[in-house]
């Protein structure tokens, strides 16, 4: 399955249906894609027990916000908000409780203070529209940032991280801690298990379709701006080793040193098919400015959801702007989570 990046530069991304005739043969794929994705991010522990304390509880103009922290694997813990809406507990139409939402930050020191609280920022603050449409939203800090940066060292800083686990990565690490999220809301009397989604910008973006790939508690997904492909980039080593400031997936530094990828990110965002998808890019991205590339992983990422017969599970959408995650972007993101996660009596 490897490819040579320098021909998929000139090629082009390659096709997820090629030589695909039959549901075996794209089972037999995509075992295929799980195998090497999970040889490459490493393992995925059994998780702990459901463990969950409140530190404090905040009312505010549209919900109540938890302060909570709860066991992940290893004895570590994760610091996370809670927000529940303010009609929690009323006589709901919704027979089986809230649809819920796990709320991934992008890349800031703040984590999960940037996309919940009022004070967050600027086309960030997702976490906290959710929760005044309706939903409970869980939003955790991921390893390096918000309380869960290392002492004396700077947010993202996962150098600690692969001192104390030099065989794992830190996108296997945040996969096992947002798996403990959705066992935290499936614990929720409030909360309908079977209408949990995944949001997230940039770095909680590629976390959030990673979560998904794995989990299939997840039953929507919102992506805006963390869809990466090696195809094109003008930097694919930022998904390997880097001393300083995130190492994603050491082990694919060695590939790509040989002009070598083990798999291209089309094919780890199908992994989530037919998961109802939504993916947000901007052509102006400084991040990832290859847009071609993206567009062409997003075009094949269609043609999958089409020959699935769930054509309807996948928006894409593709502007001039930047690194953000614009209003207009997110209403329609947030619309799309109602399609699949509003539905009453489900």
């Amino acid at each position: 399955m490897a490819y040579i990046l320098s021909q998929m530069n000139q090629m082009g991304i390659p096709p997820l249906l090629n030589g695909i005739a039959s549901d075996e043969q794209w089972a037999e794929k995509l075992s295929g894609i799980r195998r090497t994705w999970l040889s490459y991010i490493g393992e995925l522990p059994a998780r702990v027990p459901v463990r969950v304390q409140v530190n404090s509880q905040s009312k505010q103009s549209s919900h109540t916000r938890l302060h909570v922290e709860y066991d992940t694997v290893y004895g570590d813990k994760i610091t996370a908000y809670l927000l529940i809406p303010d009609d929690h507990g009323s006589n709901r139409s919704m027979k089986e409780g809230y649809p819920a939402v796990l709320a991934l930050h992008s890349t800031h020191e703040q984590g999960k203070e940037f996309i919940a609280l009022s004070t967050g920022g600027k086309n960030r603050l997702y976490a906290l529209e959710l929760v005044e449409r309706g939903y409970v939203v869980l939003v955790p800090d991921a390893l390096t940032a918000g309380e869960r940066i290392y002492p004396s060292r700077a947010a993202f800083d996962s150098t600690p991280f692969y001192e104390e686990y030099p065989e794992w990565s830190t996108v296997a690490k945040n996969i096992t801690d947002h798996m403990q999220g959705i066992d935290v809301l499936c614990a929720l009397d409030y909360v309908n298990p079977r209408a949990i989604g995944a949001i997230g910008h940039s770095f909680g973006a590629y976390n959030a379709y990673f979560l998904a790939g794995i989990d299939d508690r997840i039953k929507a997904v919102v992506s805006s701006c963390g869809f990466s492909p090696f195809t094109g980039d003008p930097h694919p080593e930022h998904w390997g080793f880097r001393s300083y400031p995130y190492t994603h997936i050491p082990k694919v530094s060695a590939d790509l040193q040989q002009d070598r990828i083990p798999f291209e990110f089309h094919e780890i965002v199908a992994l989530c098919a037919p998961t109802p998808f939504f993916s947000y890019a901007g052509q102006d991205d400084h991040i990832f400015p290859h847009w071609k590339s993206v567009g062409e992983g997003k075009l094949e990422l269609s043609k999958l959801y089409r020959w699935l017969g769930k054509e309807d599970c996948f928006q894409s959408y593709m502007g001039t702007g930047g690194h953000d995650f614009p209003k207009e972007l997110r209403m329609l993101a947030y619309r799309f989570l109602d399609q699949w996660l509003m539905k009453e009596g489900e």
